[in-house]
């Protein structure tokens, strides 16, 4: 991991485990999920927020003001809104992403959930989403929330990823092995 990386991450760590246990002693754990989700979504939609909480051009006040007021317009919970304040004063808002990334784990572990990356072609229909989630619940022991994407260069099948494992089912997969295979034997 690089340097600018893994100081980074360990600056989102920090922040989310604050934010994480504020709001476990004020028992808003659900408000704090739907908090995430909402930054979440917004961070997905809005280049131009990307694009404030990562540019030096705006200064502090300026940065400081904007995500309070969106934090404000959001409907976000106190303990949110005020450790977004307080990164912005900082200038640590460029760990945003990553802040979120650690508190739907922490609220996962929480609930005793697992994420699972679920990639695939096409966009998956609900019963294969349940599918999805009740095999994998029965291989991994636990409660499973799907996080799901579509990459239409895995031609068909499926990319699944649960913590450190991957089950790669994809056809994009295949072909490359059957590629390599062949290389192998010519």
């Amino acid at each position: 991991m690089s340097e600018p990386a893994s100081i980074s991450s360990g600056i989102a760590k920090r922040y989310a485990t604050a934010i994480f246990e504020l709001a476990r002693e004020t028992k808003s754990l659900k408000s704090l999920e739907t908090d995430v989700t909402a930054l979440d979504g917004a961070l997905n939609i809005s280049e131009d927020l990307r694009g404030l909480i990562a540019s030096p051009v705006y200064t502090r006040d300026q940065v400081s003001r904007a995500i309070t007021a969106l934090a404000t317009k959001m409907g976000l919970s106190q303990a949110v809104t005020g450790a977004l304040g307080l990164m912005a004063q900082k200038r640590r808002l460029f760990a945003l992403p990553q802040v979120l990334v650690a508190l739907r784990a922490l609220i996962a572990q929480e609930k005793g959930e697992v994420t699972a990356e679920v990639t695939s072609a096409k966009p998956l229909s609900k019963a294969q989403e349940t599918e999805i989630a009740s095999t994998l619940k029965a291989r991994v022991g636990k409660e499973i929330n799907l996080k799901l994407a579509v990459d239409e260069s895995l031609i068909g099948g499926l990319v699944i990823k649960v913590g450190s494992q991957m089950i790669d089912s994809s056809i994009r997969a295949q072909l490359a092995a059957l590629k390599n295979s062949m290389k192998e034997v010519g």
